[in-house]
Order: C-alpha cells, then structure tokens, then sequence
C-alpha cells in the first residue's frame, strides 16, 4: 500500500512522492529533494524542520519534538518527528530553504571583501612565493563548508577574479554538523547521497552557472583546488568517514593524491587537475591549513591566535618556529542550531542588538533589512552579552530581573521576548530562553576552553598572544568586545584583533595561482601539531569553568 505524499513549497511548486505506511516525513523529503534545513540531523531538538498540514494527517511523536502547543494546535508539524499514515499535503514555508541561496557569509563578492582578499595575496607573495603555475588558461578555486560553498574563477596567469559565486552545502539537509553528517554516510548508500548533494545538487550547478556569467569555455579550466575541513573533503570524494569520528580518530587520508576533473564529474576539461588541501587531523582540514597560508602565522615573529568561527570552531596557535592546531565541538549554536528563535545569516536575522538598560527594548539590525526573523550567530552574541550588560541575567544565563518583556515560558524557564508576532516576519514572537542561552554558553565555552587549553600547553597565558586573527562566515559580524564580555574570546586590547574573511577560500586562491603556495601549505600541514582535545587531560575542566559568563575566573576577563 502506498499513500500519496505532497510538499507544497513556498515560492516553488507542489512535490509528490508515495510513500509507505510509518515511512519518516523527512526523510522522504530529503529522497524527493524538498530541501529542508535540519540543523539537529533529525532528532527533534532544532525545530527547524516545520511543515503545516493542509490536509490529511500524520503519525505525529509530540513528546519528542521542540513544537509549542499553539504551532501544534496551528497544524504545524516537525517533519523529523511525523509519519505516514494516509495521504497528506504539507505546505513547506521558504525560510525552510534558506540555506540554498540566502545565507550571508564571506565570499570575495563587496568592495570590501575584495579589497581585503587583494591585500593578503600581494602580502602573501612578499612571503618567498612565487606566483606562477604549470597550467594555462582558468582556475576554479571552491571552499566546501559544512553550511555554504563558495567558488572562485581566476585567470591563472594573471592571478584575476572573474566570476565567484555561494551557495548552501546541499548535504545541510543530512545535519547541521559533520558528525550527523558522518553518521549520515554510514547508512546503507549514504555516501553516495552525500557525495550527490555536494557535487551534482550544489558544485556542479554552481561552476556551470559561474562559468556561463564569465562567459568562459569549460575546456580552458585546466587547474582546481578545493579546501574543505576533513569530513567536507571525505564526504566529496566518497571516502569511509567513520574513522573521523572515532577512535583513535585516524582519518582515511590526511594528504590526497591530485586527482582529474573527470573523476569527480566537474563540468570543466576532463584532464583538469584537482588539488585538495591537506588536513591536518580529524577536524582540523584544508581550510585551515589554506587559511593559515592566507593569514601567515608560518612567516611571522608575533605569537598569533587565529580562530575559524563558522559551523565549526577550529584554532591555530603559533609562529614561524612552530603551530599548534585543535578543533572544539561548539555545535550548532553559532549557526543558529539548538536555539529557539536561531536561525542561520540570511534574510530577516537579527545579526546586532543593543538593549535599553531600563526599558528592555531592543533596538536590533537584521539582514536584507526586513522585519526579524530570528537571530544568527552575531545577533545572539550581541543579545546575551546585552542582557547581561543590562542585569537581566546573571553569570549561570538565568533571569534576575523582571519585566514585562521577561515571562515564564511553562516549562519552568524564563524567557526574553525581542519582538512580539505582530511585530515579526514569522508571525511568532522572537525570544531567547534560558535553555538557549545555556546552549549558547557551552558553545561560547567551547572556543575559549580549546584557547586556554592550547596555551597551557605550551605554558602560556592570553598575554602571550600578539595578534589575535579571526576568520569565517560568522566572525565579520561580530561585536569583538561583546565576544570578550561573555567570556567567548581572550580579553585582550581591540587592536591585537583583526578579522580577515574567508581565509579558507583566499588561500584556495592562493594555491591556485601559485605552485609555491600549494607547496607551502603541504609544509605547514605537516609542521602543524594537533592536539585531541578530547583526550587531552584537563580540557573538560578548563570547559566547565568557561560555561559561565564570562568564566569562573573574573579576573582573566578584567
């Protein structure tokens, strides 16, 4: 017996698939490619994955969803939480798909970007490289995030831009992390799914669609390299990544063998060379290492701290005689994930606030500038630390003070609302509870935790640090001192601060134009020492003391 499933997809058409009898309504969503962001991989703790019953009915596990009473009552149903049990038609809202084409994120596309992204390359050939490769023609530079992919085309021999462009990672839908992603591929044929939704649903479309802009003839790409963290760069050439995950943590490879164009089905000449950054461990990858090229700690007296903030968080510490190199489980919360109102940078996300210290009225910025949506990693840094400023919330992220914006949520937590449902994009009131802010703070304590660990490991304090150098798609957005308010970043002078975007895809860049560059980032890859950090003795208690804001500690943040 098979019964008839439609998705009905804001601002697109209807999508039909027949399903079984108790066959998950996500997951056929995912097989009829009705993208659908699922930031928890589908285990009901997001609440992203609403869709409203129109007609019909599902099997539907309320105890084990984030779903309020009212949105239940309103017909609104988490797809990973609901079952077949007839025919059903579900309307599925486009915020849902925002991830495809709406993320905000750091892609050499403003003035800005691109005056930035020109600085470090001239800089970086200051540096003993030589510009300069084999191959003629064009070069695709891509940077594989876990949330967004970004490609560049260049000219390889004058090292110019002529088209770049982002999209989100297909494989989104599969969870917001690697590890759900990993687990994902493990399944009966998963890796072939998730090698489909990175190349045939996100690259593929992309170069085609960049290289028709540039008005460029596909046979003249001769060169490509790719920098993606480790899992990103197992999960596109169909590698086994359980290992990544598991101990003793050895991925299949750290260096790949470069590879042609044709093996992995980019629409460029067949013969075309494609060259992966190394990893370094299991979630230290090629996006770091390009990064660390782009930011030149390899070259350099200072001792520096360069911090990736994106859907992972992963530190490099060190200079010209040695790096250390580590990786923190901060979760999802900096892309929205595991919060109430989160949301990932795109339109309608609160990505500043600041919060009037006797009225609680915020006086918020989103993206696109629209009415808010929810907030992205930005505006909950800025949120919390406002809250704090305030007094409403003290070091643990519970509420002190009362107010008619602050109210018991029912199940014993209290929370803050921003905007109320006439006052949103949504329709539902925006807020922050103390479970979110809890999240947050763990997240929060994961990055300054990994810091402090690195640091002690070498016997060093924060006040050996002389650059501090942030990159990734959340870090242009952030208000640095509020980072270091709630005890997220190391309390240092603001002009040891430095943001330098997407430096993933700036030394992806580099490599591409440059045989030099491709050889150096070898050689700090195999320079760079990781350390596990969860192994490494003492880190949890360094974790526990930084979930607080901003630490047990005061003093290291006065």
């Amino acid at each position: 017996m098979f019964y008839t499933v439609i998705f009905r997809v804001e601002d697109g058409g209807d999508i039909k698939y027949h399903a079984q009898p108790g066959e998950n309504i996500l997951e056929i969503a995912q097989k009829a490619g009705v993208n659908i962001d699922v930031p928890c991989g589908g285990n009901g703790t997001c609440g992203k994955c609403k869709m409203r019953i129109m007609s019909g009915s599902v099997n539907y596990n309320k105890d084990n969803s984030k779903l309020s009473d009212e949105d239940y009552d309103d017909n609104w149903r988490l797809a990973c939480q609901a079952t077949v049990e007839g025919d059903v038609m579900l309307w599925v809202p486009a915020a849902a798909s925002d991830y495809i084409s709406g993320i905000v994120t750091a892609s050499l596309r403003t003035p800005e970007e691109l005056k930035r992204y020109n600085a470090m390359v001239d800089e970086l050939f200051t540096h003993d490289l030589k510009r300069g490769v084999e191959e003629k023609g064009y070069g695709i530079a891509i940077d594989i995030g876990t949330t967004t992919n970004a490609v560049t085309i260049l000219d390889l021999e004058t090292g110019t831009i002529v088209s770049r462009g982002t999209v989100g990672n297909g494989q989104i839908r599969y969870g917001a992390d690697v590890i759900n992603r990993i687990i994902q591929q493990g399944r009966p044929g998963g890796r072939e799914r998730l090698q489909h939704a990175v190349l045939e649903e996100t690259l593929i479309p992309l170069i085609q669609k960049e290289l028709e802009a540039a008005n460029i003839d596909p046979m003249t790409v001769t060169r490509m390299v790719i920098a993606g963290n480790t899992t990103m760069e197992h999960l596109l050439v169909k590698a086994n990544g359980d290992s990544i995950r598991l101990m003793p943590f050895e991925p299949e490879f750290l260096d790949h063998e470069p590879m042609k164009a044709s093996e992995l089905r980019f629409p460029v000449n067949p013969d075309a060379k494609v060259i992966l950054a190394p990893n370094v461990g299991s979630y230290v990858g090629g996006d770091i290492t390009a990064g660390v090229l782009s930011a030149l700690l390899w070259d350099r007296e200072e001792m520096s701290l360069f911090i990736d903030l994106g859907t992972n968080g992963e530190l490099v510490f060190g200079n010209k005689d040695y790096m250390l190199t580590c990786a923190c489980s901060a979760g999802p919360a900096f892309e929205g994930g595991d919060i109430s109102c989160g949301m990932r940078a795109s339109r309608g996300a609160i990505d500043s606030c600041v919060i009037h210290k006797q009225t609680l009225m915020p006086l918020v910025t989103t993206i696109s500038k629209g009415r808010p949506a929810g907030m992205c990693g930005s505006g909950l840094i800025d949120v919390i630390a406002e809250l704090y400023k305030v007094g409403a919330i003290d070091a643990k992220g519970k509420f002190i003070r009362e107010d008619k914006r602050i109210r018991d949520d029912g199940y014993g937590d209290k929370e803050y609302v921003l905007f109320y449902a006439d006052e949103s994009a949504t329709g539902r009131d925006i807020f922050i509870s103390e479970s979110d802010i809890d999240n947050f703070i763990r997240a929060k304590g994961a990055i300054f935790s990994a810091t402090r660990t690195m640091l002690k490991s070498v016997d060093m304090n924060v006040q050996d640090i002389d650059k501090i150098i942030i990159a990734g798609g959340i870090g242009s957005g952030i208000d640095m001192e509020n980072a270091m308010l709630i005890g997220m970043l190391p309390k240092a002078d603001l002009s040891k601060y430095s943001y330098i975007g997407n430096s993933a895809l700036t030394g992806a860049c580099a490599m591409l134009i440059s045989d030099d560059a491709t050889e150096k980032v070898f050689d700090i890859a195999h320079n760079m020492t990781y350390i596990e950090l969860s192994t490494e003795p003492g880190y949890m208690d360094e974790f526990s003391a930084a979930c607080f804001i901003p630490h047990t500690d005061s003093k290291l943040f006065e």
